[in-house]
């Protein structure tokens, strides 16, 4: 609720710089920010065609910051300063195995993964995958997937209060089982 409660007062300026900052490693709600989008586009504050290049736009911007980060430091600058952005050198290890096994499907995928979400351009910097083909499959997976956030948002907006009661009361129970 207080992501909505940020997106409301600030609209398009929210959504970009919350995007912006996930894509750049920050713990960010991305999965929640794009659908609040949908949201307030369905509800007539915000453009649908806006939240889209809004998501798209800084999400790329992101990622490319983190692309040329990882090729400008590479792999000692991660590996000293990784665990501020909850990078474990396990965890670098493991998306490098991927990106060297799967390439620009790697980059496209981890689009839709929030692990990985903004580990895609510093790995794929540091591993030296040509920009080109970083960009091309970044790109491609960001249009996907805002879309995909940002349409389900929009979709499921005059279901929002009940998705968030359910989402609540889903996390109490959770903790509750876990406590």
């Amino acid at each position: 609720e207080s992501v909505l409660t940020v997106i409301e007062a600030w609209g398009y300026l929210a959504i970009a710089l919350g995007i912006l900052m996930g894509n750049l490693g920050l713990p960010l709600p991305e999965e929640v920010l794009l659908p609040l989008g949908g949201y307030f586009a369905w509800t007539g504050r915000l453009s649908i065609l806006g939240v889209l290049l809004v998501g798209v736009t800084s999400g790329a911007l992101g990622d490319n910051l983190g692309y040329w980060l990882g090729r400008r430091g590479g792999r000692p600058l991660l590996e000293r300063y990784g665990y501020w952005l909850l990078i474990s050198p396990s965890t670098l290890r493991r998306a490098d195995r991927l990106l060297i096994q799967y390439g620009q499907g790697a980059v496209f995928l981890g689009r839709f993964i929030a692990g990985l979400r903004f580990l895609a351009g510093p790995v794929a910097g540091v591993s030296r995958m040509p920009y080109r083909r970083f960009l091309l499959a970044n790109l491609g997976g960001g249009i996907v997937w805002v879309t995909l956030a940002v349409v389900a948002g929009y979709l499921f907006g005059p279901h929002l209060h009940r998705l968030l009661t359910i989402a609540v009361l889903a996390g109490s129970a959770i903790r509750w089982v876990l406590l």
